[in-house]
């Protein structure tokens, strides 16, 4: 790599950073950010860009994200997908187990990190998943290199429901790392899901879904999840939470 190409300044950029916006100018020497100044740099040997009137933004971490490799690349794949990540301004993705097959045991997780060394144009890493009978391979996962332990407590795409008491109490009960959590009370969406079949048939309108999934179904669960995680001391991540009630559970007595 050429000294012209490793050094990178960019000038008179509107730069948005900690919650303030300024311009200035950004040093980078090779893969990291060197100096920040609201006042003008100059640097030997470097590459200038000239940001008059741009904004210059973090780059942004998405850690839901649910690419199709393996199992489904007709619809994306790691490259494509990692390429638009990187065109939205994601530099780092964490991916969901529920490809095909599911990612449930070790080896399955290691070939997705082998295939995104090779064809990733972003960060990454991936989430190991859990079911009602992974308990062994949830407990080998490398809390170092895996961003955490996916666990649907409510059914989603792909055949991952964890819906055995026993079995959760295990996963929070042993997991080496985070524990990020999809949460919505089976028996509740399935109780619902009957009475509404009942009333449309096949033609239900999409605007009971969230009648299907209600409130009662995501808060049920949810306080499952967060009670789990005090009882353990276990690092708990609820993704996309649905409802003001489900804000209410967390309190400083939480693991962050």
């Amino acid at each position: 790599m050429s000294i012209a190409t490793s050094r990178k300044l960019i000038k008179n950029a509107f730069i948005v950073n900690e919650g303030s916006i300024f311009k200035g100018d950004v040093l980078v020497q090779g893969k990291f950010i060197d100096k920040i100044s609201d006042s003008s740099l100059s640097a030997d040997n470097a590459e200038v860009i000239d940001a008059e009137g741009l904004y210059l933004l973090p780059g942004v971490i998405d850690d839901q994200v649910h690419f199709r490799d393996p199992g489904l690349t007709h619809k994306g794949d790691l490259y494509t997908e990692s390429k638009a990540a990187v065109a939205g301004g994601i530099t780092s993705y964490m991916e969901m187990p529920n490809t095909i097959p599911n990612t449930l045991t070790q080896g399955l997780l290691e070939e997705k990190y082998q295939a995104a060394s090779e064809k990733s144009l972003a960060n990454y890493s991936f989430y190991m998943g859990a079911s009602n009978d992974n308990i062994e391979e949830i407990i080998k996962t490398d809390p170092k290199k895996v961003c955490g332990i996916k666990v649907f407590m409510g059914s989603s795409t792909g055949n991952m429901l964890v819906d055995n008491d026993q079995v959760l109490e295990e996963i929070f009960r042993k997991a080496p790392t985070l524990i990020a959590v999809h949460c919505e009370d089976e028996t509740t969406v399935r109780k619902n899901n009957t009475e509404y079949f009942e009333i449309f048939g096949e033609d239900a309108p999409p605007e009971i879904h969230p009648l299907i999934r209600s409130e009662e179904a995501c808060f049920l669960s949810s306080s499952k999840a967060v009670s789990l995680a005090k009882k353990h001391n276990t690092r708990l991540h609820i993704l996309h939470l649905s409802t003001e009630k489900e804000i209410q559970l967390f309190d400083t007595n939480l693991p962050l």
